[in-house]
């Protein structure tokens, strides 16, 4: 494993939006072969899944007001919300694919040098949760290239929970099904929990403390690194002012169709639709949301087209996309039953 330093002119990169873009760019771009690694801190923002709705996800107008930005990222996973005692890390493998999916493999390496910094009891939980005795410290999210993967997640080191808290509007199906009341309660930070003498640092001084566990070296210096250049920023840049900085990436386009019901799957995640039905009750217009990896859903959605608001029908629709390789090992009876709401 190696390093890619994403620093600019020396300096560590805080903007959010420019932090958010490099994996599309080291996957699909710049392809350095092998197994690299990318962390960084951004300001204050909230960052949402690929296939999220930003307008049931977080609240806008508090976010405004605080001038926290939003961040959408193209992997899938849920709504996180980061600032300065956040740190986020990402593997990006190239001409590798095998591993999409094994959120524990590309974990690893951050749990194994979180012992060495002497937390105890880490471990995954759930799908692509990392936590410490039941208190999350880190989610997880994968997304997939050409034979390439970008799988990282957070490190909640000194993470501002009340403003997170006032930032997210969770689904508390899915806070019940984790058996906790609130977000607060579910997540915690790493500075408490770590041995007295790292609850000192600052984010900046644990994450380059982090680095080196999890390269096994004593000085920065020592560890294979890969720097950005100018050239790779130029097209980082471009791919910014094309896309991943508009609203239209970003915020994306709230159909609001008249009906929305969404439910939360142990092991999948939560899983949302949102359509609209004629006067036969055929299905008209339909969008698909949720903690979803699979990039685009367009196809589902369309199947989803004309088809009968009968469970039977709406069975056979999912069956014909095989609708698992887009959400999942999820029992095709429960999507029905919860687009008829039963």
């Amino acid at each position: 494993m190696f390093f890619i330093d994403t620093s600019r002119n020396g300096k560590p990169v805080y903007d959010p939006i420019v932090n958010q873009s490099l994996d599309n760019f080291l996957i699909n771009d710049l392809r350095l072969k092998g197994h690299g690694l990318i962390m960084y801190i951004n300001s204050p923002c909230v960052i949402i899944g690929a296939n999220q709705n930003a307008y049931t996800e977080v609240n806008l107008d508090y976010m405004n007001k605080n001038g926290i930005k939003l961040v959408r990222r193209t992997g899938g996973g849920g709504a996180v919300y980061h600032d300065f005692g956040n740190i986020i890390f990402e593997n990006i493998v190239v001409d590798e694919s095998t591993r999409f999916g094994d959120f524990q493999y590309y974990a690893d390496p951050i749990v194994h040098a979180l012992e060495e910094m002497g937390l105890e009891n880490v471990e995954m939980k759930g799908k692509n949760d990392v936590s410490v005795e039941g208190h999350k410290i880190s989610g997880m999210s994968m997304v997939a290239g050409k034979d390439s993967i970008a799988a990282g997640g957070t490190l909640l080191y000194d993470l501002d929970h009340e403003q997170a808290n006032n930032v997210l509007t969770p689904d508390q199906e899915k806070l019940k099904a984790k058996g906790v009341k609130s977000v607060n309660k579910r997540i915690l930070n790493i500075k408490d929990l770590l041995p007295s003498k790292y609850q000192s640092l600052s984010t900046q001084e644990f994450k380059e403390e982090l680095l080196l566990k999890i390269f096994d070296v004593d000085s920065f210096d020592k560890i294979e690194k890969y720097t950005l250049t100018e050239d790779d920023w130029k097209v980082i840049d471009s791919r910014i002012a094309e896309k991943f900085g508009t609203d239209a990436w970003n915020y994306g386009k709230n159909p609001g169709y008249d009906y929305y019901v969404s439910k939360y799957f142990n092991n999948i995640g939560t899983i949302a639709f949102n359509y609209n039905i004629d006067e036969q009750h055929i299905i008209t217009d339909f969008k698909t949301y949720g903690d979803i990896n699979y990039p685009d859903l367009t196809d589902l959605n369309n199947e989803m087209l004309g088809t009968a608001m009968k469970k039977e029908d709406l069975i056979e629709a999912f069956e014909n996309i095989n609708y698992q390789r887009f959400l999942g090992e999820v029992q095709v009876g429960e999507l029905a039953d919860l687009i008829l709401n039963q």
